[in-house]
């Protein structure tokens, strides 16, 4: 019997093993459901803007993170259709959660699953996680799976 809740479940990965828990995670639940899953990757291109201008290397580094974000939603989509369902492969540009949570919004996704890289402490502080700003922000549930056992 198909859950009527999940409809559309957007998994947000970045191509780490926590992001393919998540997509496991996500497949089961959309398996269970009948949902629909959007395989969301965020390319971060503050990550590199802010090294010296050569465009060369910053080609070179959106080109390789580019295939990265390729190589992940690529995972998701072919668990996805390895297991009788329907997947639309997103890849964005810009800031990691905003573009989530944006995406999400859009395409009215019941549930958003990202994988959680555990970081504690100072690190946190400093930079934040994707997974802990896409759960501050989203307007509807958000799961998030941890990526290493504790």
């Amino acid at each position: 019997m198909e859950s009527k809740l999940y409809r559309k479940i957007m998994i947000a990965t970045d191509g780490s093993e926590s992001a393919r828990k998540a997509a496991d995670a996500t497949i089961e639940l959309a398996r269970l459901s009948g949902a629909k899953i959007y395989a969301v990757c965020v390319i971060d291109r503050s990550i590199y803007s802010s090294a010296p201008e050569d465009m060369e290397w910053e080609e070179a580094m959106y080109d390789r993170f580019r295939e990265l974000g390729e190589e992940a939603v690529s995972y998701v989509e072919k668990a996805a259709k390895n297991a009788g369902l329907q997947v639309e492969p997103t890849l964005l540009e810009g800031h990691p959660a905003e573009e989530i949570v944006n995406f999400a919004e859009k395409n009215g996704v019941d549930l958003i699953i990202v994988g959680s890289l555990g970081k504690s402490g100072i690190e946190r502080f400093l930079i934040g996680s994707v997974s802990e700003k896409v759960f501050r922000n989203a307007k509807g549930p958000v799961l998030v799976v941890r990526g290493r056992d504790t």
